[in-house]
């Protein structure tokens, strides 16, 4: 069974860090790029981050590039979301998501085709 599971969302003060992990299972982990996306109340699903395979390119989105960083444990089928200097801004669902992108296609939504059930994430005082 194809599967992702986030994990790691929460209530976090404005200005605070928070790790987010999603879990692969039911696939060839090694050989997809690995991308998180964020979904507000009443906004599309917006693109965060993506790692390739062999963990040579990351690619961000603009709005959390320097304070988010993504990584991948290819012998633990894991990847991560490291989020710091969190604002209200960040606060939406976080979807873990898998697909066969070039390095090009890493940030389109349309080149995944496995999804987590997304994790939320609560930036508030």
């Amino acid at each position: 069974q194809v599967q992702l599971v986030e994990s790691g969302g929460g209530l976090v003060q404005p200005g605070g860090s928070l790790r987010l992990s999603c879990a692969a299972s039911g696939f060839t982990f090694i050989t997809y790029t690995m991308a998180w996306f964020r979904q507000a109340p009443g906004k599309d699903r917006e693109f965060v981050a993506a790692i390739k395979w062999n963990i040579l390119y990351t690619y961000y989105g603009d709005s959390v590039k320097g304070r988010f960083t993504v990584s991948r444990d290819n012998a633990k089928n894991t990847v991560y979301l490291q989020m710091n200097s969190l604002n209200s801004e960040d606060t939406a669902v976080y979807y873990c998501a898998a697909g066969k992108t070039t390095t090009q296609t890493m940030g389109a939504l349309s080149q995944y085709d496995v999804w987590g059930q997304g994790t939320q994430v609560t930036v508030s005082s």
